[in-house]
């Protein structure tokens, strides 16, 4: 198994991987199409390397695309688990939108920018001005409940296996738990119910390297979003990263059929 890195910090250790940087991809395009797997694309080169040079990439296709963007990620959700989505209103950022969005959600709420990670883009709405200030940084609205929470759980999956999963509790300031926000880890039992609503979404949607952010409410369990690229602060000793993705790709290497121009689109399998 041959593979391709665009990024050397998460492939550190991997065997026969050769390291190309993003920027330099056009100069290796025999090896890339002759890899059998291309790890950690940069975003923009998504469609250059799955459409053009038919590669298989890995996180997959949906992992990037879905992840990108809390508003597509939240409608994702919304299809295939509504039930343990927090309530969500999604506008384009007009007047009347405006209006509309802060008559109906029950303050405090949550307003987010669909792109960001790291607890940056997300704020808690106490007040009309909080909301006209988040207004002004965005182009599309989105509004969020508040769920009353102390901590949230961090579900690492991998394929269709969860590697780890830890609790990030509250930061000094109140808030957030991201730990980049001051946040801590709690390496307590996280329960089941967690981390089979992580694995539900992962499986249904294709998503095959992603920390999912879980949070639970008198035992009911609300996805809250995922990072395709999570960090590594919470990932315990004794937590093979390397080795869960170095068996999801091999398990999942059989040989494409000379036949086609599309590789088949591939879909998490328990390993």
């Amino acid at each position: 198994m041959h593979l391709v890195s665009f990024d050397i910090f998460r492939t550190l250790g991997f065997p026969d991987t050769t390291v190309v940087k993003p920027e330099h991809y056009l100069r290796h395009k025999a090896l890339l199409s002759e890899a059998d797997w291309v790890l950690f694309p940069e975003y923009w080169q998504l469609n250059a390397l799955v459409h053009g040079l038919k590669c298989r990439v890995f996180p997959s296709v949906a992992s990037y695309r879905i992840g990108h963007d809390k508003v597509e990620m939240t409608r994702a959700f919304e299809v295939v688990a509504p039930e343990h989505i927090p309530w969500t209103i999604i506008e384009a950022n007009g007047p009347q939108e405006r209006e509309h969005i802060w008559g109906t959600m029950v303050l405090p709420f949550v307003a987010k920018l669909p792109k960001a990670s790291m607890g940056e883009g997300v704020w808690l709405i106490e007040t009309r001005a909080d909301w006209l200030s988040y207004c002004e940084r965005t182009d599309v609205l989105y509004a969020q409940e508040y769920l009353p929470l102390d901590r949230d759980a961090r579900i690492v999956v991998v394929g269709d296996k969860v590697v780890t999963a830890y609790w990030r509790t509250q930061a000094d300031q109140g808030f957030y738990n991201n730990v980049s926000r001051g946040g801590r880890i709690d390496n307590s039992p996280v329960p089941a119910v967690m981390t089979d609503l992580a694995l539900r979404l992962a499986r249904e949607l294709g998503v095959d390297h992603a920390g999912f952010d879980i949070a639970l409410v008198e035992g009911y369990p609300y996805a809250l979003e995922f990072n395709r690229l999570f960090g590594n602060q919470g990932l315990r000793q004794g937590c093979d990263l390397k080795n869960a993705i170095l068996e999801y790709l091999q398990h999942n290497s059989e040989p494409r059929d000379p036949g086609t121009t599309t590789p088949e689109p591939l879909h998490p399998v328990a390993v």
